[in-house]
């Protein structure tokens, strides 16, 4: 929890109470060794020269003897200004306001509003083992150890169940069919498949992620909890957060989930206070990494972790548009795993990402950039510069300024929940149509047609077009992949799509007078794909003093092996050929009629890039 706190006195006997003094004195070692150290400190045990050194020895207690604690201690002294009087949940506190005013969706009286039964998330609060009970079966002193013991709604209590902590896939939320709760409830706490990549790469299965400001909390839970009970965990019940050992306890993908979110939300105010009001007014333990956030590392990673990942290689700069840049590289490989990439632009970190592609926004017209990129692990190390890619980004005067169709979607009927043929009336009149889609999803709050293996045809505009823009969306798992852009019959481009809501931009399609425009072939047929905020420019006629490139002419058209590029004057003229995927496979610079050899490139059709003077024009071109 890293919120600012209200610095208050705490109605208890606490006062400014610290660690006591030689509690420690025999936390020593690293690796397993320290943490059995630590074992023998906070749990009962029969080791008179360590038990000696401690003020009080531990006091099992009842489980609800946590009720009394919850109602005295677990109090909103943090984040309200007039939090004293109520529980403090970490599934419903929003700590957003810095001015400590309230700002949770609701609030609990202690005690009055504890209960066993609800119908609706607000309704009360209960006792959360944050290890679930059916781990240890509902034994003492596991069942009342209130390290691992918090007051949380009931419903969201329920909601979590015994599913672990970790990173949730936005993409991959739990329909969650219980009444009373949304999903993501109202603070942000979510249910879903884990996200199978970055830190929390590894497990595919159902799991629970509380709001930032509370995963360290849960982190270092987690880890007190594996040290006091080292010694009866390979015993227990199979979870997947466990690796049945007695040392690491942790299995490989949820310890770097918990190593990394308690480095990110380190210990705060709150987490000490408890810490002191269970020892000095409850069951005298405490736990030791509130204390010594420190020994994380040091039993979980004594050696820590040096290796860089390997450098990133076969970055491309492609699918330029006014004022955006596609990249692409080749994954980096580490010892432990990478993280994320950073990205450069001319020497500046500029942006951050868990992919191997990302579009560079905010951009200026008519102007070139080079790119590089470094992989990052958890640890921190990074490799070295991927190679140098260097693109520029188009001219904003190629296609009139204008939009000839814009569609928001907000005129759809969005109660259709099948997959079905849908039909209507798009924002400027016109019938729009969709095939194996559906309307009940939505992107940000606003309305949006889901495509699966469907096409979308959009009605007829009479003023051509120029460049079209469309934001979209993966949703229900699957992969990334591309829709086509066809225009008159012909292929002009593809629209990407992935998990993440991003705006995909084709610039210089340049086609005039009527057009007919239809996105289909799913890349990936099972993909249900989201599609909103979708429009196009009209198409800027140009005269030939200022723009030769309609003269040029290239043949044959499919080619095998030499394309045949005739100019209409000796010109500096760019030649450029993209996949169907964005990725720019030829480059060549001509400034006479010439025939350029593509007997390397695969069959099957490109986009072929013809630039003159700061102007562009794309052409299909189908390679036999």
């Amino acid at each position: 929890m890293k919120h600012l706190y209200i610095l208050l006195l705490l109605i208890s006997s606490v006062g400014f109470a610290q660690i006591p003094e030689n509690y420690y004195n025999y936390a020593t070692g690293t690796g397993y060794t320290l943490k059995t150290q630590l074992k023998k400190i906070i749990d009962d045990n029969d080791d008179p020269e360590i038990n000696n050194t401690i003020e009080e020895e531990h006091q099992s207690q009842s489980y609800n003897s946590l009720d009394g604690f919850n109602t005295t201690y677990e109090r909103d002294y943090y984040y309200d200004s007039n939090g004293s009087n109520t529980i403090l949940d970490i599934y419903s506190e929003i700590p957003n306001n810095e001015d400590n005013t309230p700002n949770d969706p609701y609030t609990f009286n202690p005690g009055s509003q504890e209960c066993g039964n609800y119908s609706g998330e607000g309704d009360c609060y209960n006792k959360e083992h944050v290890i679930p009970q059916s781990v240890f079966g509902s034994q003492l002193p596991m069942q009342s150890d209130a390290h691992h013991l918090l007051p949380t709604d009931g419903r969201v209590n329920g909601f979590r169940g015994s599913f672990p902590f970790g990173k949730v896939d936005d993409a991959q939320l739990d329909p969650n069919e219980q009444n009373g709760i949304t999903n993501p409830t109202e603070n942000g706490s979510k249910l879903g498949n884990n996200l199978n990549s970055g830190y929390s790469a590894g497990y595919t299965g159902k799991v629970f992620e509380p709001i930032d400001e509370f995963k360290g909390d849960i982190a270092r839970i987690y880890f007190y909890f594996a040290t006091r009970y080292e010694d009866q965990i390979s015993a227990w019940s199979s979870y997947p957060m466990f690796n049945g050992s007695s040392d690491q306890v942790l299995d490989n993908t949820f310890l770097n989930i918990l190593m990394t979110w308690h480095i990110d939300d380190p210990v705060s105010q709150k987490e000490i206070d408890r810490n002191n009001n269970i020892y000095y007014n409850h069951q005298n333990n405490r736990n030791p990494f509130v204390d010594h956030p420190e020994w994380v590392a040091l039993i979980w990673n004594p050696t820590p972790d040096d290796e860089a990942p390997t450098d990133p290689t076969n970055l491309v700069a492609s699918n330029p548009t006014d004022n955006s840049i596609d990249l692409n590289w080749t994954t980096s490989t580490d010892n432990i795993g990478v993280a994320s990439y950073d990205i450069y632009i001319d020497g500046s970190n500029d942006f951050n990402t868990t992919n191997t592609s990302f579009t560079v926004s905010g951009l200026t017209a008519d102007t070139n950039y080079c790119f590089t990129v470094k992989a990052l692990d958890a640890s921190g190390n990074e490799s070295e510069f991927s190679n140098q890619a260097c693109e520029a980004t188009t001219d904003n005067g190629t296609v009139g300024g204008s939009d000839c169709l814009v569609e928001t979607f907000e005129n759809l009927n969005t109660s259709i929940g099948s997959y079905t043929s849908v039909s209507w009336t798009g924002d400027a009149g016109g019938t729009w149509s969709a095939t194996d889609s559906r309307t009940d999803q939505n992107i940000n709050g606003t309305a949006a047609i889901t495509v699966r293996n469907g096409v979308l045809t959009l009605p007829p505009t009479s003023g051509g077009i120029g460049t079209l823009t469309v934001t979209t969306k993966r949703i229900f798992g699957g992969s990334s992949g591309t829709f086509n852009v066809n225009v008159n019959g012909d292929l002009v481009g593809t629209i990407n799509y992935d998990d993440t809501e991003q705006t995909i931009t084709i610039p210089n399609i340049n086609v005039e007078n009527s057009v007919s425009v239809v996105i289909d072939g799913n890349s990936t047929a099972s993909n249900r794909v989201m599609f909103d905020d979708l429009s196009y420019t009209c198409y800027s006629t140009l005269s030939n003093d200022e723009f030769n490139i309609p003269m040029v002419k290239i043949h044959p058209n499919p080619v095998r092996s030499n394309l045949h590029i005739d100019l209409s004057d000796a010109i500096d003229t760019q030649i450029k050929i993209y996949d169907i995927l964005g990725k720019q496979v030829m480059s060549k610079k001509i400034n006479n009629s010439q025939a350029v050899n593509v007997q390397a490139l695969k069959t099957g059709v490109y986009l072929l890039r013809i630039t003159q003077n700061n102007k562009t024009i794309t052409k299909r071109l189908v390679k036999n």
